[in-house]
């Protein structure tokens, strides 16, 4: 691999021996220790990531809430200043470009945070949508560094850090503020992240990444903490039922058969895609994205593997791996929308012969969400 990217916390992975792949030409850290062990830190302690080729897409001017108001399923409008949402833009077939976070940082300035491989494909469908209204957009680029802190003592390690009320009374969860976190200032401060724990995302710029990420781990040092690679955002996400553009969804999928039909606002104003959705959801999707759970560890399946009920093929794996909070292997998989039903039996093509898998249609890990309100 020539990997000519990397992110300004690249001396400090290959420090502590990290395992690298290629993530959009950037060398990312798969795993330090194992999956398995940064798993575990971010369920029991504190899992830090590094995700600098996430980047934030920024939409300002007079027309931005109406604009967005119009690409989005979720009512971007409506949304408060300094509250995040998770939506999808979508085309006119109701197909998702992609699943994203909006934040709304004043009441004519968004950030969006699209899956990174689609980032091209989100600023060429707001080019597209743009017309002559009186936005701006910018790709913010790699100008700010990022941390997400995620696990049960992520509060308790930065309320260390910073002077800013981390309550959730003061801070609920998605939304963010403005702080100074470990003497950066300015950092954006969110209460967002992917593991289904509670947890934080911190942006602030690229020239106190060292000394941020050194300030985290000495506060978090009595606090369990871990530098988590890539591995465990999988593993971690599939116990929580996540969405990952690119496996569990693409433009030929819709939010209501990925099970996002929470996220679609039909009863806003006209958006792309709005009447595809509203003839989808009258008539009911023909399948739907559900988890199934395996019976071991050891049993992941891979993509494309053929699911069946009584020897008929009703789906395909769409993405698999091992849960280790739950102890069981889990896949992401869409299937017809009769057999979505939470408890069914099914089996799963694997090495060595089928086995059976029950077909859960929530997340198998804190289906509540209750840990990530704390």
């Amino acid at each position: 691999m020539n990997l000519i990217r990397r992110s300004p916390y690249h001396h400090k992975f290959v420090a502590l021996g990290a395992t690298f792949v290629d993530r959009l030409g950037f060398a990312a850290p798969l795993a330090f220790t194992s999956t398995a062990e940064e798993h575990r830190a971010t369920r029991e302690g504190v899992g830090v990531f590094d995700v600098y080729y996430q980047v934030a897409v920024e939409v300002a001017g007079r027309d931005a809430a109406a604009f967005l108001q119009e690409l989005a399923v979720a009512d971007v409008g409506g949304l408060p200043v300094h509250r995040a949402l998770y939506t999808s833009l979508c085309s006119d077939s109701g197909g998702m470009i992609d699943d994203l976070t909006c934040f709304r940082l004043e009441p004519d300035r968004y950030w969006l945070f699209p899956t990174p491989a689609r980032v091209d494909a989100v600023l060429a469908w707001l080019a597209h949508s743009q017309g002559d209204r009186n936005v701006v957009v910018t790709n913010l680029g790699y100008r700010n560094a990022y941390l997400s802190i995620q696990g049960p003592r992520s509060r308790e390690l930065l309320v260390t850090l910073t002077d800013t009320d981390l309550s959730s009374a003061a801070l609920p969860y998605y939304s963010f503020t403005r702080a100074t976190v470990a003497d950066a200032p300015g950092a954006l401060l969110s209460r967002t992240g992917y593991s289904g724990e509670l947890g934080y995302e911190l942006f602030y710029p690229v020239e106190y990444a060292e000394h941020v990420w050194d300030r985290v781990f000495a506060a978090g040092s009595g606090l369990g903490i871990r530098a988590c690679g890539l591995g465990a955002l999988r593993t971690l996400r599939l116990e929580k039922k996540y969405v990952l553009y690119g496996l569990d969804a693409d433009e030929a999928t819709t939010p209501l058969e990925a099970g996002l039909g929470w996220t679609v606002k039909l009863d806003k104003g006209s958006f792309s895609g709005k009447r595809a959705l509203e003839m989808q959801h009258a008539e009911g999707p023909a399948r739907r994205l559900v988890l199934i759970e395996l019976p071991s560890l050891d049993l992941v399946p891979a993509p494309g593997a053929e699911i069946a009920v009584d020897g008929k093929a009703i789906g395909k794996v769409t993405s698999a791996d091992r849960g280790y909070t739950v102890g069981k292997a889990l896949a992401m998989a869409y299937v017809a929308a009769a057999h979505a039903r939470d408890g069914h039996e099914v089996t799963v093509a694997a090495e060595g012969g089928p086995v059976r898998g029950q077909i859960h249609t929530k997340a198998i890990y804190d289906p509540g969400g209750r840990r990530l309100r704390a």
